[in-house]
């Protein structure tokens, strides 16, 4: 019998009589705000007005009467998913544990201990600040982010909420799980391990669990495994006394598999495990994919290839890199997990990274990225910094890998560990050289290299396991290279290289490379005042946690457009500017896919904990900025695209589908006011997965110096005079393109889209509804001249007739 222990509790200082109402699963910070105790810490600069929490220690506590049913059970348990972080248990006045790992799920004995009537349970967290601070004068450790808290390795704590380039400082305290007792009879299933046999028609499903045994009953392990068309199977193990381990198989006829998003249908089976008779307490339930996953290294003309194969099919990598979707987890509602997931596969990903430097994901999110067919590379919550390995530190890691792999493992989106985030780079690249850097590197393969794989190895046979991103294959040798393995590159940006340095590197598979833009002005209005409204007031700073961030934007912006008339357009060019950085290196990487030379490319970063200018494609609370409409664009399965040279341009169309295409390239060489200088068109026969080039345009001869400020290239994929996927370039830097006014019009049409027409070319055309976060099926876009674009409402409850008064379109000759 499970009681929960979630819902309304208590919150104090410790050593004060000062209570307040508290929310679990929740944090401090989150309680204190709706206890009107804190502003905002996302408004403003409140960030610093509430330093003081993190400093401070606190207690939670709450009463509650202890169901008959579980006083009944033979053994009773408190099971904590989540306690952040300094935790100590006190149960009807006497401590039960101690805890210091964020990361770990914790289970107490507490048999006697439960009383009939009232029960009173306190947890009490010391302050994270305070614990890390004192650590310093021992070993000050290594963090780069030089904007986090000093001393945060020492801590098994999510290293974004000390501080990031992206992210403010507001390590929490709290509940952040959930809590519970939970009583038992006889025995309890204690883990479960389901692997996987694929024949040609039929899949092997045996399925093992581990039993914890309170007395020498005789047990049956009952399993039902129910198909997605409703079929159910059956079957159960007779557990002799003695025994602690039950097993089942089943036999699955014409499986219905499981793809990545864009390559077939997600199907679930549901298995279910009971112990009878004699209470053996909750059973446990998964979903489970049947499918196949490799990691394919093989030595090719490249170097050695980097790829994942699913169900023999090998999958070009299109996605990003997720980070917690809020600075305060346990807030995030079933709601906004899904649009966020949603919003990936809507963009046609089928891969997210999640980053070493968040958290373990809730279960909601993998099962939405079963659902909704996104791969995922899984980190361990290492990232960009140096850790202790004493005993203790490496005894309290094996527990944490072990929890969430037995937690994660079943899912079929899982496709990777990974050990951590860029820390072999750093170790052997950034602080090549410095004090103590040898011991750095011993402590580092002691978790990495020796650690953390035999403990995958152990429990999950069926998921590769790479050691850290980047990495090339040998330990400490290269780990950024491009021959093998997978990179991250940031001369693009970081390194204030143009655009076209992207297609200067051919990595085996680009798992990392970003760039910033502004957040919208929706966003803006959430934690500015109008006053503040300008990219070096105090308040905008507060919300850039790079230091050379806004500078940054406007270097490339400087390089690549005009600068923008008023804020609020410095906000929309930006975004344009990060859309058309990204876009570059996508394109690139995704026209050499051939030979498997690349199959990856994960931009970073896909989400944002808090309002803030970052290299995100979603902001805060899910609004889509122009990168993310982008994604969905250079992600498209088919996907037409153009490398430009002086006046030669190469016509390329990538293919993604699992079958070969066939269809036409169009391109058209004109003025922005339609006038056209050249056109041609090309029948093509693209086979499966992979990339085409179509043609090499020789454009010399209709290209002088005026003409190149005032024409672009129209080029398009079409099959069947149905536009599949289009794209425009200029020959010159946006700044110089001598862009005209437009008109453009706007219709409904007899599908409820948006029509428009533009009289002259119209560049980054944006949608929007003052006052109104409204998605469309397509936004900041190129409409040629004379060209029709339909556009759909995509929020629910809305259409186009609701907004038609209200839209307000732009373009880029609107900016200055």
């Amino acid at each position: 019998m499970v009681q929960s222990l979630d819902g309304a509790w208590q919150v104090s200082q410790t050593g004060k009589d000062d209570w307040i109402p508290a929310a679990v699963p929740g944090c401090i910070h989150t309680d204190l705000l709706t206890a009107g105790r804190i502003p905002d810490p996302f408004f403003g600069d409140n960030e610093y007005a509430v330093a003081w929490v993190a400093q401070t220690d606190w207690v939670y506590r709450r009463t509650f009467m202890a169901d008959e049913g579980l006083l009944a059970e033979e053994r009773i348990f408190l099971e904590c998913d989540g306690l952040d972080t300094l935790a100590t248990i006190r149960l009807n006045g006497e401590e039960i544990a101690r805890t210091d790992n964020m990361f770990r799920r914790y289970r107490f004995d507490v048999t006697g201990k439960i009383y009939q009537g009232e029960n009173r349970i306190e947890i009490e967290f010391a302050s994270p600040v305070n614990y890390v601070t004192s650590k310093l004068d021992d070993d000050p450790l290594v963090i780069s982010p030089s904007h986090s808290i000093p001393g945060s390795p020492y801590l098994r704590k999510a290293p974004y909420q000390w501080g990031w380039d992206w992210g403010p400082k507001l390590p929490t305290s709290g509940i952040w799980r959930s809590i519970r007792l939970a009583g038992y009879s006889a025995a309890r299933i204690e883990d479960v391990r389901v692997t996987q046999v694929h024949g040609r028609t039929r899949v092997e499903v045996h399925v093992e669990a581990d039993i914890e045994r309170f007395s020498d009953a005789e047990l049956v392990l009952k399993a039902t495994l129910t198909g997605p068309d409703g079929m159910v199977w059956e079957e159960q193990d007779h557990l002799e006394p003695d025994t602690t381990c039950g097993a089942v198989d089943f036999l699955v006829e014409d499986p219905a598999l499981w793809w990545p998003n864009g390559y077939g249908e997600q199907s679930l089976y549901r298995l279910e495990l009971t112990l009878t008779p004699g209470g053996g307490g909750p059973g446990r339930g998964l979903r489970l994919g049947l499918r196949t996953l490799e990691l394919r290294q093989d030595p090719d003309d490249f170097g050695k290839s980097f790829y994942f194969v699913i169900n023999g099919v090998p999958i070009f990598a299109k996605g990003a890199n997720w980070i917690p979707a809020d600075v305060f987890p346990s807030r995030i509602t079933d709601e906004q997990y899904r649009d966020l997931i949603s919003s990936a596969a809507n963009a046609n990903m089928n891969m997210l990274r999640v980053w070493g430097g968040g958290i373990y994901e809730d279960e909601r999110f993998y099962d939405l990225c079963d659902e909704f067919g996104i791969l995922v590379w899984q980190e361990f919550m290492f990232s960009c910094g140096h850790y202790p390995v004493n005993p203790d530190v490496l005894e309290s890691v094996r527990l944490e890998a072990i929890d969430n792999i037995r937690r994660i493992r079943h899912h079929p989106c899982l496709a990777l560990w990974c050990g951590n985030n860029e820390m072999e780079w750093g170790v052997v690249n950034w602080w090549a050289g410095t004090e103590n850097n040898d011991e750095r590197q011993r402590r580092y393969k002691m978790i990495f290299h020796e650690l953390l794989p035999k403990v995958v190895a152990a429990e999950d046979r069926a998921t590769p396991y790479w050691p850290s991103s980047p990495y090339s294959s040998e330990p400490l040798v290269n780990p950024t290279g491009e021959n093998e393995g997978d990179g991250h590159y940031w001369d693009v940006w970081h390194g204030r290289q143009p655009f076209t340095a992207y297609r200067r590197h051919y990595f085996r598979f680009m798992s990392e490379f970003g760039f910033e833009s502004l957040p919208s002005m929706e966003t803006v209005r959430t934690f500015a005042e109008p006053e503040d409204w300008n990219m070096t007031s105090r308040i905008m700073e507060s919300h850039q946690k790079l230091e050379v961030g806004n500078a940054l934007i406007l270097h490339y912006m400087a390089s690549n457009f005009r600068i923008p008339k008023d804020f609020p357009m410095m906000v929309y060019v930006s975004q344009v500017l990060q859309a058309e950085a990204i876009r570059y290196g996508a394109e690139h990487w995704r026209r050499n896919r051939n030979g498997n030379r690349c199959m990856g490319t994960l931009y970073w970063q896909f989400n944002d904990c808090w309002p803030v200018a970052s290299w995100s494609s979603l902001e805060y609370g899910g609004h889509w900025k122009a990168l993310h409409y982008a994604a969905k664009r250079f992600f498209a399965p088919l996907l037409v695209s153009a490398e430009e040279s002086e006046c030669i341009v190469k016509l390329h169309v990538t293919n993604d589908l699992m079958e070969a295409f066939g269809g036409d390239v169009h391109w058209s060489l004109e003025k922005l006011d339609g006038e056209v200088l050249a056109q041609g068109q090309y029948a093509v026969n693209v086979p499966a997965g992979s990339d085409l080039l179509v043609s090499e345009v020789d454009l010399s001869g209709h290209l002088d110096e005026q003409t190149r400020r005032e024409a672009v290239l129209v080029y398009s994929l079409l099959q069947d005079d149905e536009r599949l996927s289009q794209g425009m370039l200029s020959f010159v830097p946006s700044k110089h393109l001598e862009l005209p006014e437009v008109m453009v019009r706007v219709d409904i049409d007899e599908l409820d889209r948006i029509s428009l027409t533009s009289d002259k070319t119209a560049r980054f055309v944006m949608l929007e509804v003052p006052g109104m976060d409204v998605r469309f099926s397509d936004n900041f876009f190129d409409l040629p001249a004379g060209r029709t674009i339909l556009v759909s409402v995509e929020s629910p409850e809305l259409d186009a007739r609701d907004i038609l008064g209200k839209l307000r379109i732009m373009s880029l000759r609107d900016s200055y």
